[in-house]
Parts: structure tokens; sequence; C-alpha cells
């Protein structure tokens, strides 16, 4: 990253994974104290999870917005602030989380869901199924574009009877904010359009790393769910 030490793209991988650890660490935590409960509201839910972060890890910035979204609000795209939301017994709710971690950049999102309802629960599986297959197919295709696995994804997802709610799959991470490069939303991210090879030096001459998400929502039920993590490093935990 800019002002820090100049280190191996073994160490970058390396980093890269052991801050996704720290962050699965932290959802599972969120899933241990049942931090994500009816008759809370996204927001405090929120802070809390920041909370828990810094109680944990000593996290004090994340790299984007804290996301925590429930109901009819996980309809809704990233770039999108749906107002704040108090849960119910029978919800669906996903929260992204990016934090900073010794200095480099994880980006975790998951789902829960509160109630019994087994279209929500199919959601929330077939999320972590569609990821797999996904990762699985960028791991056969060495010259895959960005908008092919966003096609890919897209095609997996309507195959199991859902949408994508998003227009992209994905994006970089690492020493590499996305979200400061101005004017560029295709060829940072996992997109239509996006024709160059995933597999490339990024303009500071490193590998690029990339996270794969997946947004499936049920326009008709009026829900959604979201599932991301790390696309092309890939270690034992989560």
């Amino acid at each position: 990253m800019s002002g820090v030490e100049v280190v191996s793209e073994q160490e970058r991988a390396a980093r890269l994974l052991a801050a996704e650890v720290r962050a699965l660490e932290l959802f599972d935590e969120v899933e241990r104290r049942g931090l994500v409960a009816a008759g809370r509201r996204d927001r405090e839910v929120s802070d809390a999870i920041r909370d828990l972060a810094g109680e944990l890890f000593g996290v004090d910035r994340f790299w984007h917005k804290r996301i925590v979204r429930s109901g009819e609000h996980t309809l809704r795209p990233y770039a999108d602030n749906p107002p704040d939301r108090e849960m119910t017994a029978d919800d669906i709710v996903f929260c992204d989380f990016g934090p900073i971690l010794d200095g480099w950049e994880a980006d975790l999102g998951r789902t829960f869901v509160l109630g019994d309802d087994p279209a929500k629960h199919r959601l929330r599986d077939d999320l972590a199924t569609i990821f797999a297959a996904g990762q699985r197919h960028f791991l056969d295709h060495p010259e895959i574009t960005g908008g092919q696995l966003f096609t890919h994804v897209e095609t997996l997802a309507a195959d199991a009877g859902w949408e994508l709610g998003a227009a992209f799959a994905g994006h970089l991470v690492g020493d590499f904010p996305h979200e400061r490069i101005d004017g560029d939303k295709v060829s940072l991210y996992i997109t239509p359009g996006n024709d160059l090879p995933m597999r490339r030096l990024d303009p500071g001459g490193n590998l690029c790393h990339w996270i794969l998400e997946v947004h499936l929502v049920d326009r008709g039920r009026g829900f959604g769910g979201f599932y991301e993590q790390l696309l092309d490093l890939q270690h034992t935990a989560g």
C-alpha cells in the first residue's frame, strides 16, 4: 500500500488471507453473540459489529461503508442508502463489512435468516453454493475476463431461480482501494463490459486480487441475500 513497505507477492497474498480469516472470525462471533436479532435496528447492529471488531482486533477503520440490511432493504444494491429499519422475527438480514486489518483490506458479506421461511433459508444456502461454483469457474478458466465471470454468475443465479441484485459481482481488493479511483467503474469490477483478463497486474505492478460477491434477490417475494469473500486466494477457514 502507499506509504508502507514494499512486500513480495507471497507476502501480499498472506496478508490478505490473514485479514479475511479475522473477518471470518468476526462474523462467527456476531452469530455466536446473537447480534442479528428481531427487535434490533439495522444501524444498531452495524454499530455493534463495528464495536466488536474494535474489541476483538483493534479495528478502527473500514475501507467502505458498513452495511446491515434487513427485510425489503435486502433488495437494494450497494450504492443505495435505505432508511433504518427494525428487524422482525421472520426476517432475512445481510451484513457487508470491509475492515482494515493491520493495514490490509478485508471484504466479507454474510446472510442471516431469523425465522423458518424455507425460501429465505434456500436463498441463504444458495449464496454459498453459487459463490463456490463461480470460484470454480474462475479457477478453471485462466484467461477469464471480468465480464465473462459476471455472465457466468448471472447464469448460475438464474438456474437456481434467483436474480442478481447488482450490476457487478465483485471487485479488486488489497492495497488498491477501488472506490477511490475516479471514473473507472468497469476495469476494477466483475461487471459487463470488462474485457480485461482478471489475472493481470494492477497499475502499481502488483498481481490483481479479487473479491467475488453474490447478491441474490427474489423481487416477487421482496427479499434478497448477500455473500462475498476472496475469489482468487483460498484457505481452509470459511
